[in-house]
Protein backbone atom coordinates (compact mmCIF):
# COMPACT_ATOMS: atom_id res chain seq x y z
CA UNK A 1 0.00 0.00 0.00
CA UNK A 2 1.18 3.65 -0.45
CA UNK A 3 0.04 6.49 0.78
CA UNK A 4 0.43 10.29 0.17
CA UNK A 5 0.12 13.30 2.16
CA UNK A 6 -1.76 15.02 -1.04
CA UNK A 7 -5.38 16.21 -0.68
CA UNK A 8 -6.96 14.39 -3.82
CA UNK A 9 -9.68 16.27 -5.83
CA UNK A 10 -12.77 14.52 -5.17
CA UNK A 11 -14.09 14.89 -8.56
CA UNK A 12 -10.86 13.06 -9.51
CA UNK A 13 -11.75 9.74 -7.65
CA UNK A 14 -15.56 10.20 -8.15
CA UNK A 15 -15.93 10.51 -12.17
CA UNK A 16 -12.24 9.08 -13.42
CA UNK A 17 -11.59 6.09 -13.55
CA UNK A 18 -8.56 4.78 -11.79
CA UNK A 19 -5.54 1.92 -11.76
CA UNK A 20 -5.10 1.54 -8.42
CA UNK A 21 -6.70 2.67 -4.99
CA UNK A 22 -4.08 4.97 -4.24
CA UNK A 23 -2.70 7.69 -6.57
CA UNK A 24 -0.23 9.88 -6.60
CA UNK A 25 -3.34 12.47 -6.66
CA UNK A 26 -1.15 15.42 -7.66
CA UNK A 27 -3.34 18.32 -9.52
CA UNK A 28 -1.35 19.82 -12.10
CA UNK A 29 -1.54 23.62 -13.22
CA UNK A 30 0.81 23.38 -15.71
CA UNK A 31 4.45 21.94 -16.94
CA UNK A 32 7.23 23.20 -18.71
CA UNK A 33 10.86 21.94 -19.12
CA UNK A 34 12.11 19.43 -16.54
CA UNK A 35 9.06 20.68 -13.94
CA UNK A 36 5.88 20.13 -12.99
CA UNK A 37 3.36 22.76 -11.22
CA UNK A 38 0.83 21.66 -8.83
CA UNK A 39 -2.73 24.00 -8.28
CA UNK A 40 -1.31 24.31 -4.80
CA UNK A 41 1.93 26.03 -6.54
CA UNK A 42 4.46 23.75 -5.69
CA UNK A 43 7.12 23.01 -8.04
CA UNK A 44 8.11 19.51 -8.65
CA UNK A 45 11.08 18.08 -10.63
CA UNK A 46 10.55 15.22 -13.23
CA UNK A 47 12.73 12.30 -12.79
CA UNK A 48 10.14 10.15 -14.43
CA UNK A 49 8.84 12.41 -17.60
CA UNK A 50 5.79 10.66 -18.02
CA UNK A 51 6.93 7.60 -17.93
CA UNK A 52 9.22 7.66 -20.82
CA UNK A 53 7.11 9.28 -22.38
CA UNK A 54 7.89 13.55 -22.61
CA UNK A 55 11.28 13.06 -23.99
CA UNK A 56 12.12 16.29 -24.61
CA UNK A 57 10.66 17.42 -21.54
CA UNK A 58 7.11 19.45 -21.20
CA UNK A 59 6.06 22.22 -23.83
CA UNK A 60 9.32 21.90 -25.48
CA UNK A 61 8.90 25.09 -28.22
CA UNK A 62 9.49 23.44 -31.26
CA UNK A 63 6.89 20.17 -30.45
CA UNK A 64 4.40 23.36 -29.34
CA UNK A 65 5.41 25.13 -32.33
CA UNK A 66 4.91 22.27 -35.05
CA UNK A 67 1.37 21.13 -33.03
CA UNK A 68 0.06 24.90 -33.52
CA UNK A 69 1.13 25.14 -36.77
CA UNK A 70 -0.86 21.97 -38.11
CA UNK A 71 -4.04 22.64 -35.89
CA UNK A 72 -4.11 26.17 -38.51
CA UNK A 73 -3.86 23.58 -41.42
CA UNK A 74 -5.99 20.86 -40.78
CA UNK A 75 -6.87 18.07 -37.79
CA UNK A 76 -8.32 14.72 -38.33
CA UNK A 77 -9.86 14.08 -41.92
CA UNK A 78 -10.21 10.11 -42.94
CA UNK A 79 -9.09 7.37 -41.24
CA UNK A 80 -5.85 5.92 -41.26
CA UNK A 81 -4.10 5.08 -44.76
CA UNK A 82 -6.68 6.55 -47.47
CA UNK A 83 -5.64 10.36 -47.68
CA UNK A 84 -1.72 11.22 -48.15
CA UNK A 85 -1.33 13.72 -45.33
CA UNK A 86 2.33 15.47 -44.81
CA UNK A 87 2.83 15.14 -41.06
CA UNK A 88 2.61 11.13 -41.31
CA UNK A 89 4.64 10.75 -44.49
CA UNK A 90 7.52 13.24 -43.97
CA UNK A 91 7.58 11.04 -40.59
CA UNK A 92 7.50 8.00 -41.59
CA UNK A 93 10.39 8.82 -44.57
CA UNK A 94 12.17 10.32 -41.97
CA UNK A 95 12.27 7.44 -39.71
CA UNK A 96 12.98 4.81 -42.46
CA UNK A 97 16.00 7.07 -43.46
CA UNK A 98 17.53 6.55 -39.89
CA UNK A 99 16.48 2.42 -39.53
CA UNK A 100 18.95 -0.09 -40.11
CA UNK A 101 17.58 -2.05 -43.79
CA UNK A 102 14.86 -3.87 -44.12
CA UNK A 103 12.77 -1.97 -41.51
CA UNK A 104 11.41 0.81 -44.35
CA UNK A 105 7.70 0.88 -44.04
CA UNK A 106 5.93 2.58 -40.97
CA UNK A 107 2.06 1.64 -39.43
CA UNK A 108 1.31 4.58 -37.34
CA UNK A 109 -1.46 3.81 -34.35
CA UNK A 110 -2.25 5.88 -31.60
CA UNK A 111 -0.47 3.91 -28.49
CA UNK A 112 2.88 1.33 -27.93
CA UNK A 113 -0.39 -1.25 -26.89
CA UNK A 114 -2.26 -0.68 -30.12
CA UNK A 115 1.17 -1.67 -31.67
CA UNK A 116 2.55 -4.69 -30.06
CA UNK A 117 -1.30 -5.69 -31.22
CA UNK A 118 -0.37 -4.94 -34.89
CA UNK A 119 3.20 -6.58 -34.90
CA UNK A 120 1.56 -9.54 -33.59
CA UNK A 121 -1.02 -9.98 -36.38
CA UNK A 122 1.73 -9.10 -38.74
CA UNK A 123 3.85 -11.81 -36.94
CA UNK A 124 1.12 -14.23 -37.85
CA UNK A 125 0.00 -12.87 -41.15
CA UNK A 126 3.73 -12.89 -42.63
CA UNK A 127 4.66 -16.37 -41.72
CA UNK A 128 1.15 -18.31 -41.89
CA UNK A 129 2.14 -19.91 -38.05
CA UNK A 130 0.48 -19.18 -34.81
CA UNK A 131 2.69 -19.70 -31.74
CA UNK A 132 4.17 -16.37 -30.32
CA UNK A 133 6.71 -16.27 -27.71
CA UNK A 134 7.47 -13.93 -24.98
CA UNK A 135 9.60 -13.50 -22.44
CA UNK A 136 8.91 -14.23 -18.63
CA UNK A 137 8.31 -10.56 -16.73
CA UNK A 138 8.45 -9.24 -19.58
CA UNK A 139 5.16 -6.09 -20.40
CA UNK A 140 4.08 -5.40 -23.66
CA UNK A 141 1.10 -3.71 -23.19
CA UNK A 142 -2.69 -4.46 -21.53
CA UNK A 143 -5.18 -5.27 -24.28
CA UNK A 144 -6.08 -8.99 -24.75
CA UNK A 145 -3.45 -9.71 -27.61
CA UNK A 146 -0.32 -7.59 -25.45
CA UNK A 147 -1.40 -9.18 -21.94
CA UNK A 148 -1.01 -12.54 -23.42
CA UNK A 149 2.31 -12.20 -24.20
CA UNK A 150 3.23 -10.38 -20.36
CA UNK A 151 5.14 -12.66 -18.57
CA UNK A 152 3.53 -11.91 -15.16
CA UNK A 153 0.19 -14.73 -14.07
CA UNK A 154 -0.76 -12.55 -11.16
CA UNK A 155 -1.18 -9.28 -13.47
CA UNK A 156 -3.83 -11.52 -15.76
CA UNK A 157 -5.01 -14.76 -14.45
CA UNK A 158 -8.00 -13.17 -13.60
CA UNK A 159 -8.81 -11.77 -17.15
CA UNK A 160 -7.87 -15.22 -18.90
CA UNK A 161 -8.73 -16.88 -21.48
CA UNK A 162 -6.51 -14.91 -23.79
CA UNK A 163 -4.97 -15.64 -26.81
CA UNK A 164 -3.82 -19.43 -27.17
CA UNK A 165 -0.16 -20.94 -28.42
CA UNK A 166 2.09 -18.34 -26.41
CA UNK A 167 4.96 -19.68 -24.19
CA UNK A 168 7.70 -18.13 -22.54
CA UNK A 169 11.34 -18.30 -22.08
CA UNK A 170 13.49 -16.56 -19.56
CA UNK A 171 14.87 -13.61 -20.67
CA UNK A 172 19.28 -13.90 -20.96
CA UNK A 173 18.45 -18.29 -20.94
CA UNK A 174 20.76 -19.05 -24.21
CA UNK A 175 18.87 -22.65 -23.86
CA UNK A 176 15.52 -21.59 -23.59
CA UNK A 177 16.07 -20.33 -27.07
CA UNK A 178 15.30 -24.19 -28.40
CA UNK A 179 12.12 -23.03 -27.87
CA UNK A 180 11.81 -21.09 -30.79
CA UNK A 181 10.94 -23.76 -33.33
CA UNK A 182 9.17 -23.73 -36.94
CA UNK A 183 6.28 -23.28 -35.31
CA UNK A 184 6.93 -20.06 -33.88
CA UNK A 185 5.25 -16.95 -35.93
CA UNK A 186 7.52 -14.64 -34.24
CA UNK A 187 9.36 -13.85 -30.65
CA UNK A 188 8.50 -10.75 -28.66
CA UNK A 189 11.24 -9.31 -26.48
CA UNK A 190 11.82 -5.94 -24.80
CA UNK A 191 14.85 -4.66 -25.89
CA UNK A 192 15.68 -3.81 -22.20
CA UNK A 193 13.30 -5.22 -20.14
CA UNK A 194 11.32 -2.87 -18.33
CA UNK A 195 8.93 -3.79 -15.68
CA UNK A 196 10.99 -6.86 -14.85
CA UNK A 197 14.08 -3.95 -13.46
CA UNK A 198 15.49 -2.49 -16.95
CA UNK A 199 17.67 -5.64 -17.46
CA UNK A 200 19.85 -5.48 -20.03
CA UNK A 201 20.67 -8.60 -22.17
CA UNK A 202 23.82 -9.86 -21.69
CA UNK A 203 26.41 -12.08 -23.60
CA UNK A 204 25.03 -11.37 -27.14
CA UNK A 205 21.74 -12.96 -26.27
CA UNK A 206 19.99 -10.62 -28.74
CA UNK A 207 22.24 -11.99 -31.46
CA UNK A 208 21.49 -15.27 -30.57
CA UNK A 209 17.99 -14.66 -30.67
CA UNK A 210 18.36 -13.01 -34.27
CA UNK A 211 20.73 -16.70 -35.55
CA UNK A 212 17.61 -18.53 -33.80
CA UNK A 213 14.92 -17.15 -35.28
CA UNK A 214 16.49 -16.46 -38.67
CA UNK A 215 17.73 -20.51 -38.57
CA UNK A 216 13.46 -21.41 -38.42
CA UNK A 217 12.05 -18.95 -40.25
CA UNK A 218 10.66 -16.96 -37.38
CA UNK A 219 10.17 -13.36 -36.90
CA UNK A 220 12.49 -10.85 -34.28
CA UNK A 221 10.42 -8.47 -32.61
CA UNK A 222 11.59 -6.01 -30.56
CA UNK A 223 9.38 -3.86 -28.35
CA UNK A 224 11.56 -0.36 -28.12
CA UNK A 225 8.27 1.27 -26.15
CA UNK A 226 10.37 2.36 -23.64
CA UNK A 227 14.37 2.23 -24.64
CA UNK A 228 13.80 4.27 -28.24
CA UNK A 229 14.24 7.44 -28.97
CA UNK A 230 17.02 8.30 -27.66
CA UNK A 231 16.96 7.16 -24.28
CA UNK A 232 19.74 4.75 -24.17
CA UNK A 233 22.38 7.35 -25.79
CA UNK A 234 21.05 5.42 -29.90
CA UNK A 235 17.78 6.12 -31.38
CA UNK A 236 16.82 2.80 -30.71
CA UNK A 237 18.58 0.45 -27.99
CA UNK A 238 18.25 -2.20 -30.52
CA UNK A 239 21.47 -0.02 -31.98
CA UNK A 240 23.48 -0.77 -29.10
CA UNK A 241 23.55 -4.46 -29.32
CA UNK A 242 24.51 -4.85 -32.80
CA UNK A 243 21.12 -6.42 -33.83
CA UNK A 244 18.12 -5.98 -36.56
CA UNK A 245 15.17 -7.24 -35.93
CA UNK A 246 12.43 -8.18 -38.32
CA UNK A 247 9.43 -5.59 -36.79
CA UNK A 248 10.50 -3.09 -34.07
CA UNK A 249 7.52 -1.41 -32.08
CA UNK A 250 7.42 2.06 -30.90
CA UNK A 251 5.26 4.66 -28.49
CA UNK A 252 6.12 6.70 -25.34
CA UNK A 253 8.80 8.85 -26.41
CA UNK A 254 8.04 9.08 -29.66
CA UNK A 255 5.33 11.92 -29.55
CA UNK A 256 7.01 14.20 -27.39
CA UNK A 257 4.34 13.50 -24.82
CA UNK A 258 1.46 13.23 -27.19
CA UNK A 259 -0.44 9.80 -27.53
CA UNK A 260 1.13 8.14 -30.30
CA UNK A 261 2.64 4.65 -31.18
CA UNK A 262 3.97 2.58 -34.35
CA UNK A 263 5.40 -0.73 -35.69
CA UNK A 264 8.13 -0.63 -38.61
CA UNK A 265 8.78 -3.78 -40.80
CA UNK A 266 10.21 -4.06 -44.86
CA UNK A 267 7.70 -3.14 -47.25
CA UNK A 268 7.32 -6.83 -47.88
CA UNK A 269 6.35 -7.67 -45.26
CA UNK A 270 4.18 -4.66 -44.39
CA UNK A 271 2.23 -4.58 -47.15
CA UNK A 272 0.62 -7.83 -46.53
CA UNK A 273 -2.11 -6.44 -43.99
CA UNK A 274 -3.26 -4.73 -46.72
CA UNK A 275 -4.41 -7.39 -48.92
CA UNK A 276 -6.01 -11.19 -48.88
CA UNK A 277 -7.44 -10.29 -46.66
CA UNK A 278 -7.43 -6.28 -47.33
CA UNK A 279 -7.81 -3.94 -44.17
CA UNK A 280 -5.59 -6.53 -42.18
CA UNK A 281 -5.24 -3.73 -39.18
CA UNK A 282 -6.92 -0.43 -39.22
CA UNK A 283 -7.89 2.36 -37.14
CA UNK A 284 -9.46 5.99 -37.09
CA UNK A 285 -6.89 7.48 -35.88
CA UNK A 286 -3.56 6.58 -36.66
CA UNK A 287 -1.22 8.94 -38.33
CA UNK A 288 -3.48 11.90 -37.16
CA UNK A 289 -1.77 15.01 -38.68
CA UNK A 290 -1.76 16.70 -35.15
CA UNK A 291 0.05 13.64 -33.75
CA UNK A 292 2.14 13.25 -36.20
CA UNK A 293 3.34 16.42 -36.61
CA UNK A 294 4.41 16.16 -32.99
CA UNK A 295 6.39 13.27 -33.65
CA UNK A 296 8.06 14.19 -36.49
CA UNK A 297 9.25 17.94 -34.00
CA UNK A 298 10.53 15.38 -31.87
CA UNK A 299 12.44 12.83 -33.89
CA UNK A 300 13.97 16.16 -35.96
CA UNK A 301 15.32 17.46 -32.07
CA UNK A 302 16.74 14.25 -31.08
CA UNK A 303 18.80 13.92 -34.36
CA UNK A 304 19.61 17.18 -35.06
CA UNK A 305 20.76 17.92 -31.34
CA UNK A 306 23.26 16.46 -29.14
CA UNK A 307 20.53 14.97 -26.99
CA UNK A 308 21.44 10.95 -27.47
CA UNK A 309 25.49 11.40 -26.55
CA UNK A 310 24.61 13.89 -23.70
CA UNK A 311 22.47 10.32 -22.32
CA UNK A 312 25.39 8.51 -21.71
CA UNK A 313 27.10 11.42 -20.51
CA UNK A 314 24.18 12.23 -17.63
CA UNK A 315 24.26 8.25 -16.91
CA UNK A 316 28.16 8.63 -15.90
CA UNK A 317 26.51 11.73 -13.99
CA UNK A 318 23.73 9.57 -11.80
CA UNK A 319 25.87 7.01 -11.40
CA UNK A 320 28.53 9.08 -9.99
CA UNK A 321 25.94 10.98 -7.31
CA UNK A 322 23.71 8.09 -6.61
CA UNK A 323 26.26 6.27 -3.76
CA UNK A 324 24.53 5.53 -1.32
CA UNK A 325 24.22 2.82 1.42
CA UNK A 326 20.36 2.25 0.56
CA UNK A 327 21.26 1.81 -3.33
CA UNK A 328 22.30 -1.60 -4.14
CA UNK A 329 22.98 -0.79 -7.80
CA UNK A 330 21.88 1.32 -10.68
CA UNK A 331 20.85 -0.52 -13.53
CA UNK A 332 19.59 0.21 -17.16
CA UNK A 333 21.57 2.63 -19.51
CA UNK A 334 21.50 6.30 -21.13
CA UNK A 335 18.12 7.71 -19.04
CA UNK A 336 16.62 4.67 -18.16
CA UNK A 337 17.55 4.02 -14.87
CA UNK A 338 16.58 2.31 -11.59
CA UNK A 339 18.11 2.38 -8.31
CA UNK A 340 17.74 -0.65 -6.66
CA UNK A 341 17.32 -0.84 -3.18
CA UNK A 342 16.98 -4.29 -0.61
CA UNK A 343 13.57 -3.94 0.01
CA UNK A 344 9.67 -2.36 -1.56
CA UNK A 345 9.28 -0.72 1.86
CA UNK A 346 12.52 1.36 0.94
CA UNK A 347 11.48 1.96 -2.86
CA UNK A 348 8.18 3.08 -1.18
CA UNK A 349 9.20 4.96 1.19
CA UNK A 350 11.58 7.18 -0.62
CA UNK A 351 9.35 7.90 -4.01
CA UNK A 352 6.69 9.36 -1.41
CA UNK A 353 9.00 11.60 0.83
CA UNK A 354 11.21 12.88 -2.50
CA UNK A 355 7.53 14.16 -3.74
CA UNK A 356 6.98 15.84 -0.57
CA UNK A 357 10.42 17.19 -1.09
CA UNK A 358 9.54 18.21 -4.74
CA UNK A 359 10.82 15.91 -6.73
CA UNK A 360 8.71 13.29 -8.56
CA UNK A 361 10.57 9.43 -8.92
CA UNK A 362 8.08 6.27 -10.20
CA UNK A 363 7.82 2.67 -9.51
CA UNK A 364 8.40 -0.12 -12.02
CA UNK A 365 5.56 -2.64 -13.10
CA UNK A 366 6.65 -5.97 -11.29
CA UNK A 367 9.73 -4.88 -9.48
CA UNK A 368 9.30 -3.73 -6.29
CA UNK A 369 12.78 -2.94 -5.42
CA UNK A 370 12.99 -0.37 -8.54
CA UNK A 371 13.28 3.21 -8.31
CA UNK A 372 12.52 4.81 -11.76
CA UNK A 373 14.52 7.07 -13.21
CA UNK A 374 13.82 8.27 -16.35
CA UNK A 375 13.79 11.88 -16.93
CA UNK A 376 13.77 14.06 -19.70
CA UNK A 377 16.06 13.90 -22.37
CA UNK A 378 16.98 17.36 -21.62
CA UNK A 379 17.04 17.71 -18.15
CA UNK A 380 19.98 19.93 -17.50
CA UNK A 381 23.17 18.36 -15.36
CA UNK A 382 21.72 21.42 -12.68
CA UNK A 383 18.80 19.68 -12.50
CA UNK A 384 20.30 16.06 -12.30
CA UNK A 385 22.37 17.73 -9.79
CA UNK A 386 19.32 18.84 -8.07
CA UNK A 387 17.22 16.00 -7.51
CA UNK A 388 19.96 13.58 -6.93
CA UNK A 389 20.87 15.67 -3.43
CA UNK A 390 16.89 15.16 -2.83
CA UNK A 391 16.94 11.46 -3.24
CA UNK A 392 20.31 10.97 -0.57
CA UNK A 393 18.74 13.76 1.68
CA UNK A 394 16.02 11.56 2.22
CA UNK A 395 17.73 8.50 2.43
CA UNK A 396 20.06 9.98 4.98
CA UNK A 397 17.12 10.91 7.16
CA UNK A 398 15.62 7.54 6.40
CA UNK A 399 19.17 5.59 8.01
CA UNK A 400 19.19 8.48 10.71
CA UNK A 401 15.46 7.69 11.85
CA UNK A 402 16.46 4.12 12.41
Amino acid sequence: MRLNKLILNTDFLKYQAQTSPYPLGMEVSHAIGSYIYATDSKKYLDFVAGVSACALGHQHPRVNQAIKDQLDKYSHVMVYGEYSQSPAVQYCKLLASLLPAPLDKTYLVNSGTEAIEGALKLARRTTGRSQLISCHNAYHGNTMGSMSVMGFEERKQIFRPLIPDVDFITFNNEDDLQKITTKTAGIILETIQGGAGFIQPHNNFLKKVRKRCTEVGALMILDEIQPGFGRTGKLFGFQNYDVVPDIVVMGKGMGGGMPVGAFTASSAMMDLLSDNPKLGHITTFGGHPVIASACLATLQEITETNLMAEAIEKEKLFRSLLVHPLIQEIRGKGLMLAAMTKSADITNEVILKCQDKGLILFWLLFEGCAIRITPPLTISEEEIREGCSIILEVMDEMMNKN
